[in-house]
């Protein structure tokens, strides 16, 4: 099976994001900042704050799932505010995560909560926004292999990426969540934006249940693209139980560029 994770940054690069995907023969994509358009929406729409300025794609989730069209697709909604078209018009808008099955897998069981807050339905509001997490188990029919994968979008705090209390919980949070449908009885994968440093405290609660950072254990330097300005480079994590960590291939590769994160490829 093949899983792979990505901030996908709203679709801001759709013009490389589009064929990326389409062709990447993958089995489970999990994609964190993805845009739902609730009613009819133009194309593109603007997010401004007073940290950014972005174009996003108004409804990514379904562009993702028109380019997926042999995947069932599950979307978690962590804010609904209101983004702007560029006549200045107010359009409602969805921001949260999107999980994608290949469609001859039999989802066996699906969970998604938050690992910060709940959902805000009344706009985007101050940080840290509530954040999403979701946890589906597969079986592939023909083998029987089985596979427990989960992710999620960790908090965003301004001044930085380091170990807060608001962090431990949400470590907390996710492990509790991923537990509901992992026993430690299949390979595992938990994915996505931790917006965490690699010297945080939350790795040693991941390993303490069974998982272990594949950014670590490869010794990947950089988790973003040259479209990320800064110069903090990691964000993307990816943890595998132990079965997993000499039985399968990992890549972040830097090209193309589909977002100012690098994917995460994991080949089981």
């Amino acid at each position: 099976m093949k899983v792979v994770s990505l901030n996908a940054w709203g679709g801001q690069v759709w013009d490389a994001l589009a064929p990326w995907i389409a062709s990447l023969d993958v089995d489970v994509l999990c994609l964190q900042e993805v845009t739902r358009a609730p009613v009819q929406s133009p194309e593109w729409l603007r997010y401004v704050d007073p940290y950014r300025d972005l174009a996003q794609r108004s409804d990514l989730f379904g562009d993702i799932s028109a380019l997926l069209p042999d995947h069932q697709s599950f979307f978690a909604a962590a804010t609904r505010g209101v983004l702007m078209d560029d006549q200045g018009v107010a359009v409602h808008s969805e921001h949260g995560l999107g999980l994608w099955v290949r469609r001859n897998l039999a989802v066996t069981q699906f969970a998604q909560g938050f690992v910060h807050g709940t959902f805000r339905p009344d706009g985007w509001g101050a940080e840290p926004v509530p954040r999403a997490m979701q946890v589906v188990r597969v079986q592939d029919p023909g083998t029987g292999q089985s596979l427990c994968v989960g992710h999620f979008h960790g908090l965003r705090d301004p001044s930085g990426k380091g170990d807060t209390a608001a962090r431990t919980r949400q470590t907390e949070r996710a492990i509790a969540l991923f537990r509901s449908l992992w026993q430690q009885d299949i390979p595992a994968v938990l994915a996505g934006d931790f917006n965490l440093l690699p010297d945080s405290a939350s790795f040693a609660q991941f390993a303490q249940i069974g998982l272990h950072d594949l950014i670590a254990h490869h010794r990947i330097m950089d988790t973003r693209t040259t479209l990320y300005k800064k110069s903090q480079r990691f964000a993307d994590y990816m943890l595998v139980s132990n079965d997993l960590l000499a039985e399968s291939v990992f890549d972040v590769p830097d090209q193309p560029e589909v977002s100012d994160h690098r994917p995460l490829i994991l080949d089981i």
